[in-house]
């Protein structure tokens, strides 16, 4: 009878260790959201072929896609209820996305983006900001932000979003992953809520450039061929000068990886601003343009200047009749600005389209890339001054105005943090050469990555800080990676705060709270052992130690460390009702 008593014990232990288990997977899965999705759905690729024919291209992996792109029997919602509201469902699926179920891979669902995909920071106040997973407290980017989340998130391995004046390349940037903005006319944009056509592009996400490069070549239909090299790396000085952060070892990142890879004669530096002054007569015209009453005469703030009026102009023709006839509340950036544009100077845009495009092609010919920063500053906080700041977007867009107006194709790659945010560079090639710029982001994507990883050594160690010091500031690093919920990131600078100095408690307790999170309990239970091993007195210890083992089911160890844990800290109620429960039920 006694053994029978304690079988029941053990299965109702066993039970409530799965209950609990499975309540914390549930609570995974829904903040994993990040709040990237509007809807989530499966459409199916078809089966695979039979061999000896190859398989399908991108078989395996999973895609998302911005909520601006068609699914038949679903109401495309373009960022906003009223336009949800006033459309009829799709009669038919967007070619781009059938390209890629057709592929083999699995779409999963549609994305939030910016009310009528028309800002670059990825907040909408109609279905949430999805949350920054390389960085919570900042905004995403956009306009194609819960798509990029998605990625970054690991929810899917790729994602679709449109980009117009950057709209995929910002939130790249800003999420730390890989972003492709292809040739203007490159990829069908059927099926597809437009912008601003002269600019609108279809774009794509991606953690590694083998999926980047996969999808490319399965949504520009490029033949197999050997892979070529750049002969030609062209670093913009000034675009560089642009920034408001003291991060210029982002070139140099460029600069070693180049000359590592290519050798040194074929890096090259250039004023871009200058060039296009001298090669791009037409944006003399833009040169009375104002930007917070200041005059900006410099080519970059002027190419900056026709993109923003060629953008809201397009729009304008595109959407002002259903804006007029629905009167939706649009947010300030559409409302104040676009409705307000003229007719004025769009011949003139046009003009400088072309005469950039050809420019960027006489400078860049078939087998040269040109080098700039993504963005001119770190991603602003949510709700931060610098959202609605003139002088930011004036910046941004000197820089996003390159491949927008010219139609270039551009990759956004992602080169470590700074201040703990995303920093990342762009590659720019001609229009036309996207498989080229494919080829380059292969060839020196883990090149630049090992660069990035040394540039980052170096300025941690440049201060001349002890074992002891630089053991800190990794634990440091590993604290901001544990609030920004990248558990396995953590786990990484508590490992290299424990190989600076191995006879540090906190580091080891620290490391464990990181392992709990990932449900990594054998692990957790053993850097706590050692933690208390170090120091006896190490609560925190105990009582990760104690969530351990009652989640190993070692319920008696368990209770011991919550109760060794308020000897220590009689207070201490996580402890206090952590025993008394494990008592009630074990006991």
């Amino acid at each position: 009878m006694a053994s029978s008593s304690t079988n029941i014990w053990v299965l109702l232990g066993l039970g409530l260790a799965g209950i609990i288990l499975m309540t914390r997977k549930l609570r995974k899965v829904v903040k994993e959201d990040f709040g990237a999705f509007v809807e989530k759905f499966q459409i199916l690729p078809p089966p695979q072929p039979a061999p000896p024919k190859a398989p399908h291209p991108l078989t395996g992996l999973s895609f998302a896609i911005s909520d601006v792109f068609d699914i038949e029997g679903r109401v495309t919602g373009f960022g906003h209820p009223d336009w949800e509201r006033t459309h009829e469902a799709a009669s038919r699926t967007s070619p781009v996305v059938l390209a890629l179920v057709e592929g083999g891979a699995t779409c999963a669902g549609k994305t939030v983006l910016d009310e009528m995909a028309y800002s670059i920071y990825g907040e909408n106040k109609h279905y949430g900001t999805p949350t920054n997973p390389a960085a919570p407290e900042r905004v995403p980017g956009g306009s194609s932000s819960g798509a990029a989340v998605a990625v970054a998130a690991d929810i899917v391995d790729f994602s679709l979003g449109t980009d117009t004046v950057g709209g995929v390349r910002v939130p790249a940037g800003f999420c730390g992953i890989i972003g492709f903005r292809p040739s203007h006319g490159a990829v069908s944009h059927m099926g597809i809520v437009p912008v601003s056509s002269s600019l609108d592009t279809v774009g794509w996400f991606a953690k590694n450039p083998d999926t980047l490069c996969r999808v490319g070549h399965v949504l520009l239909q490029l033949p197999f061929g050997a892979q070529r090299i750049p002969r030609n790396v062209i670093i913009a000085d000034d675009c560089f000068q642009l920034f408001d952060m003291p991060v210029n070892w982002l070139a140099d990142v460029v600069i070693k990886s180049t000359e590592k890879l290519f050798g040194r004669q074929v890096l090259k530096h250039e004023n871009l601003g200058n060039y296009f002054a001298s090669k791009v007569p037409s944006l003399k015209v833009f040169r009375s343009q104002k930007t917070n009453g200041e005059v900006k005469s410099g080519s970059l703030h002027l190419l900056a200047n026709a993109m923003r009026l060629l953008h809201g102009y397009e729009f304008k023709r595109n959407h002002e009749d259903w804006i007029n006839s629905v009167k939706p509340i649009l947010a300030t950036s559409i409302s104040t600005k676009v409705l307000e544009t003229s007719d004025v100077e769009i011949e003139n845009c046009h003009s400088v389209r072309s005469e950039i495009r050809s420019a960027l092609g006489s400078l860049l010919k078939d087998d040269g890339i040109l080098v700039i920063p993504t963005m001119a500053n770190l991603p602003p906080k949510l709700g931060g001054k610098e959202i609605s700041s003139e002088e930011y977007k004036s910046r941004a867009f000197s820089l996003l105005s390159v491949a927008s107006v010219s139609g270039c194709c551009q990759v956004t790659v992602p080169l470590g943090y700074h201040d703990k945010c995303p920093v990342s560079v762009s590659i720019l090639a001609r229009h036309g050469g996207d498989r080229f710029l494919l080829d380059t982001v292969q060839t020196m994507y883990v090149s630049l990555q090992e660069q990035a990883e040394i540039a980052s050594k170096s300025k941690s160690s440049s201060s001349g800080a002890s074992p002891e010091k630089s053991a800190e500031i990794a634990k440091e690093k590993g604290n901001q990676a544990f609030k920004e919920k990248q558990w396995q990131k953590a786990i990484g600078f508590y490992t290299e705060a424990i190989k600076l100095s191995s006879m540090n408690a906190t580091y080891y307790s620290n490391r464990a709270a990181a392992y709990l999170e990932l449900g990594s309990f054998l692990q957790a239970e053993a850097d706590c052992t050692k933690a208390i091993n170090l120091d006896k007195k190490n609560v925190k210890a105990y009582l990760r130690r104690g969530t351990a083992r009652e989640m190993l089911g070692y319920y008696k160890e368990a209770i011991e460390d919550f109760s060794y844990a308020l000897v220590l800290e009689p207070t201490n109620k996580r402890a206090s009702l952590s025993a008394d429960r494990l008592r009630k039920l074990f006991q």
